[in-house]
């Protein structure tokens, strides 16, 4: 099976309100071409989740500042004021989840679990509206699974096949969005044969992988 695709072909599989997830950590290991291609594009209305909203003028942060998106669920905006400026204006729905429980509420729907408890959080804004459990004493949140129509990685090298590898810094969350979605499409650097990446440097293996976009 081919996987690779265009940014056409990408933007054709995009419909307004829907949910998406975007890899990386402020654009490092993220699929940057990617999200400028949807930034100008028809598409709006989405739901993105992803770790922090980056910069108002690169990647997923510029999907942010055209307007694209109507809620966001992640860990931190301040670096983009285009995101702090719509929240404040109410033009921006913003969800904020601890790094870390974002990063397991994520994992939660790959592995199929109901959710995750976790005392992060507990008398903040973060605790508003879910419920709180108590275990042996101790009070916990429930946080439940994150989970999108589309997820959009970045890797450092695919093969042909999808198997991907992520140097350095750059797997942050892209490995954990990979199991969560509907539909993975991966940005990567190099494309290689099949066969070419040593199985234990393979993060995602190739049947997590629906698309790979070359850039």
């Amino acid at each position: 099976m081919n996987k690779l695709i265009n940014l056409n072909q990408i933007i054709g599989k995009l419909k307004d309100g829907m949910t998406i997830m975007v890899g990386g950590f402020l654009t490092n290991g993220g699929p940057n071409q990617i999200m400028d291609a949807i930034a100008e594009s028809g598409v709006g209305s989405l739901t993105l989740i992803c770790n922090d909203a980056a910069f108002a003028d690169k990647g997923l942060g510029k999907l942010i500042s055209s307007g694209k998106v109507k809620k966001l669920i992640t860990s931190y905006i301040g670096s983009n004021t285009s995101a702090v400026d719509f929240m404040n204006e109410g033009k921006l729905e913003v969800e904020f989840s601890p790094q870390g429980t974002l990063a397991e509420r994520i994992r939660a729907a790959g592995a199929g679990l109901g959710g995750v408890l976790t005392p992060t959080g507990l008398g903040t804004v973060v605790q508003n509206g879910k419920q709180v459990l108590n275990i042996d004493g101790k009070d916990f949140i429930l946080e439940k699974p994150l989970k999108a129509d589309i997820a959009f990685i970045g890797a450092s090298i695919s093969d042909k096949a999808g198997n991907l590898y992520y140097k350095g810094t750059t797997r942050n969350f892209n490995p954990l969005m990979a199991m969560a979605a509907q539909v993975v499409i991966a940005e990567v650097g190099e494309l290689a044969e099949t066969g070419s990446i040593e199985p234990e440097n393979i993060h995602t293996p190739a049947i997590l992988v629906d698309f790979i976009f070359t850039k």
